[in-house]
């Protein structure tokens, strides 16, 4: 199998807004803020786009084992949310002082499947790259050009 692509994500925006225009190859979206935050809301906010890259790489993840398996899985539905939570209020969590980022990850699984096969595609869901590279540390390394 051949290395993917690296592929360049271009944003661009005015300093005057928060709207942004999103460049992928051929593909163009619109990144923007709520009204209610200052923006003009023409797109969805950085964090809806973060679980958007979460959400399609659980359901391509979840689907592309399931048809390795021949399992019947018609359809999967991912449904996100983000917040921000005290970290005394975190049960599981490391950290004990200030605000940790919370995503709540549902998944619907829709098909013949048995309760053990539902089980497991949840557990492969935790395996998509995405959900990976989020829970792990992460280097960013910023230059001016």
């Amino acid at each position: 199998m051949e290395a993917p692509e690296i592929r360049t994500v271009t944003v661009t925006g005015a300093a005057a807004g928060f709207a942004q225009e999103v460049t992928v190859g051929r593909h163009r979206l619109t990144g923007d803020e709520p009204v209610a935050s200052g923006g003009t809301d023409t797109g969805p906010n950085p964090y809806d786009l973060l679980l958007a890259a979460l959400g399609t790489c659980t359901s391509m993840t979840v689907a592309m084992y399931a048809r390795r398996k021949q399992w019947p899985l018609e359809s999967v539905t991912v449904r996100l949310r983000h917040k921000k939570v005290h970290a005394e209020d975190c049960e599981n969590c490391e950290a004990k002082v200030g605000l940790l980022d919370h995503i709540e990850r549902e998944l619907e699984f829709v098909g013949a499947l048995s309760a053990d096969q539902r089980m497991r595609l949840l557990e492969i869901a935790d395996k998509c790259p995405v959900h990976r590279t989020l829970s792990t540390p992460v280097v960013i390394a910023t230059r001016l050009v």
